[in-house]
C-alpha cells in the first residue's frame, strides 16, 4: 500500500531556523522559491548576475547571489537548474559549502541514481518532487491549492531527513494534495519511462503518425490537424477529470466502440515490447549515459531533431490554425 503524506504529516516549524538555498530560478526553482517565501521560509537565490532568470529573482524580492555563496549560508541546498548542468554547478559551487548536517535536496533523481553526484554521507540527501511543472505548482499555491508530490531519502545523516523533506513539502504546497513516498530509483527510472512511452514521446509520435496518415490518404491538413492534435486536450482533460471511464461516459458510443476495439490494435504486442526494451534501457542506464554522451558533444543529435520536428508539417499547419482561432491562448516556441 503507497504512503502518501498530507498538511497534518508536515510540520513547517522545522524550517523557522534554517536558510534554504534555492539552485536555479528557473521552471521549478521561481516555484519553490516564492512559495516557501510565502510560507515564512528564509529563502536564498543562486543564479548567474545578469540573466533573464536573475533579473526575475531580484523582481520577485529574493538576493540574488551565486552558487558557492549560497550554498555556504544555507543549510538545505535544492538543485534545481537543469539535470544536465547541475554535475558542473555542484562541482564548482556547491560541494565546497555542503558541510556536514546540511541536506542537500533534488527534484529529480537522476544525478544521484546515475552517479553524477557523489554527496558526502554526512549530509542529508533527499529528494521532493512536485507532480507538475513550474508555473502550475505556483499558481495552484497562490490558489489555496498544490500539485501532488513525490518524497524521497537517499541519505539520512540527521535522522531527521524525512520531517525536514515533508516540511518543504508543506512550504511548497504539494501536501495540500499528497505527497507519495518512494525511491530515488523508481521516482528516476518512471520518470523517463513515462516521457519516453506515453508523456511525450509517445504522444506526439502517435499524433504524428496520425496527421500523416489522413494527409497521406487525401484528407486536408487542417481536417488531420483538428482531428489528431487539437481534439486531444479535450480527451486528456475528461481522463485528468474522472478517469478513463468517465472520458468514455462523456464521448459517444460510436468512439467508446471504436477505443475498445481499435485501441489495442495500434498499441498491440509489438508496441507493448518496445515498452519494455526503453524500459530496459531507463534501468540499465543506457538512456542515461547516451543522453549524457550526447550533452558532452555538443548536443549535435537533440539539435538536429529538435529543428527537424519544429519544421514537421503538423507544427506549420497548427501554428497557422491557432492564430485564426480567438480566444484561443496560443503560446508558440521562440
Amino acid at each position: 500500500m503507497a504512503t502518501i503524506y498530507y498538511d497534518r504529516d508536515a510540520d513547517l516549524s522545522l524550517l523557522k531556523d534554517r536558510t534554504i538555498g534555492i539552485i536555479g530560478f528557473g521552471s521549478q526553482g521561481h516555484a519553490h522559491a516564492q512559495n516557501l517565501k510565502d510560507s515564512g521560509c528564509k529563502v536564498l537565490v543562486a543564479e548567474l548576475p545578469g540573466t533573464p532568470m536573475g533579473e526575475q529573482a531580484e523582481k520577485a524580492g529574493f538576493s540574488v547571489s551565486s552558487a558557492d555563496d549560497v550554498a555556504k549560508k544555507a543549510d538545505i541546498i535544492v538543485m534545481l537548474v537543469p539535470d544536465v548542468v547541475q554535475p558542473a554547478v555542484y562541482h564548482s559551487g556547491v560541494e565546497q559549502g555542503l558541510t556536514a548536517g546540511k541536506m542537500l535536496m533534488f527534484a529529480h533523481g537522476f544525478n544521484i541514481h546515475f552517479n553524477q553526484i557523489l554527496p558526502p554521507s554526512d549530509v542529508d540527501v533527499t529528494m521532493v518532487a512536485p507532480k507538475g511543472p513550474g508555473h502550475r505548482v505556483r499558481e495552484l499555491f497562490t490558489e489555496g491549492s498544490g500539485v501532488p508530490g513525490l518524497v524521497a531519502i537517499h541519505q539520512d545523516a540527521s535522522r531527521k531527513a524525512k520531517q525536514i523533506a515533508l516540511a518543504y513539502a508543506k512550504g511548497i504546497g504539494c501536501t495540500r494534495v499528497g505527497v507519495l513516498e518512494t525511491t530515488f530509483a523508481e521516482e528516476t527510472e518512471t520518470d523517463l519511462f513515462g516521457e519516453q512511452v506515453i508523456l511525450c514521446g509517445g504522444v506526439t509520435a502517435l499524433m504524428k503518425a496520425a496527421f500523416e496518415t489522413l494527409v497521406e490518404a487525401g484528407y486536408q491538413p487542417e481536417s488531420a490537424y483538428f482531428e489528431c492534435m487539437h481534439e486531444l486536450k479535450l480527451i486528456v482533460d475528461l481522463i485528468y477529470e474522472g478517469g478513463m471511464n468517465y472520458m468514455r461516459y462523456s464521448v459517444s458510443d460510436t468512439a467508446e466502440y471504436g477505443d475498445y476495439t481499435r485501441g489495442p490494435r495500434v498499441i498491440d504486442e509489438h508496441a507493448r515490447q518496445t515498452m519494455r526494451q526503453i524500459l530496459k534501457e531507463v534501468q540499465d542506464g543506457t538512456f542515461a549515459r547516451e543522453w549524457i554522451l550526447e550533452n558532452k558533444a555538443g548536443r549535435p543529435s537533440f539539435l538536429a531533431l529538435r529543428k527537424q520536428n519544429a519544421e514537421h508539417q503538423v507544427e506549420q499547419v497548427g501554428k497557422e490554425l491557432r492564430a485564426m482561432m480567438k480566444g484561443l491562448k496560443g503560446q508558440e516556441a521562440s
